[in-house]
């Protein structure tokens, strides 16, 4: 199979497609559209954000030193692009868009009511890199909507909707799994004989 050779480039995708809110010393709380986000490690737990810094939310999280990752579902995917190409500097987009905020458990900042899952997060550092900073940050709490937890305790993450955005568009996860962690190499159940005799 042949192929193209581009020039370097940030051509991962497709990405989470998240929306984050952060709130400023004066109490203004604001949302955008990030692509960018990824786990850095789970002892503790820690995420990254990549971030312009002549975004508002870059101030604001800078002034805090916390913010939410709110996760959506396919049906806000309009109020994600909305979030992703207006400036909280000239409009509300929370009003805009009627978010429902609702209180986190370790920080100042609100979440998303509307997410299915948002994450409460401490910045820990800002580094910069070029055209964007990137924020390092460690996960104190997680808010799961109850219908995706099954009954042993299970995240039921196909059940949420969730999108991606992937070179310009954004899609639906689809509900079912192809694979599962460590299916590749995990043996098949042998079947039992019955050695009754008649």
């Amino acid at each position: 199979m042949t192929k193209k050779i581009f020039k370097g480039s940030a051509m991962l995708n497709p990405v989470p497609s998240v929306l984050i809110t952060s709130k400023n010393n004066e109490g203004k709380v604001n949302v955008f559209t990030v692509g960018w986000i990824g786990t850095a490690c789970t002892r503790p737990p820690m995420i990254t954000v990549a971030i312009r810094p002549e975004r508002l939310s870059y101030e604001y999280i800078k002034q805090s030193k916390e913010f939410v990752v709110n996760l959506p579902s396919r049906d806000m995917v309009k109020a994600v692009d909305f979030c992703g190409v207006r400036s909280g500097k000239t409009i509300d987009k929370i009003k805009e868009c009627k978010f429902t905020l609702a209180h986190c458990e370790n920080i100042d900042t609100p979440y998303i009511e509307d997410c299915p899952i948002a994450l409460e997060c401490k910045l820990k550092n800002i580094t910069p890199l070029g055209s964007h900073d990137l924020f390092l940050a460690e996960v104190l709490a997680v808010h799961v909507e109850d219908n995706l937890i099954d009954e042993k305790g299970k995240i039921h993450y196909e059940k949420a909707n969730l999108i991606c955005y992937s070179h310009g568009e954004y899609f639906g996860l689809s509900k079912n799994a192809i694979g599962s962690f460590g299916f590749s190499i995990r043996r098949k159940k042998k079947v039992k004989k019955n050695r009754n005799k008649k």
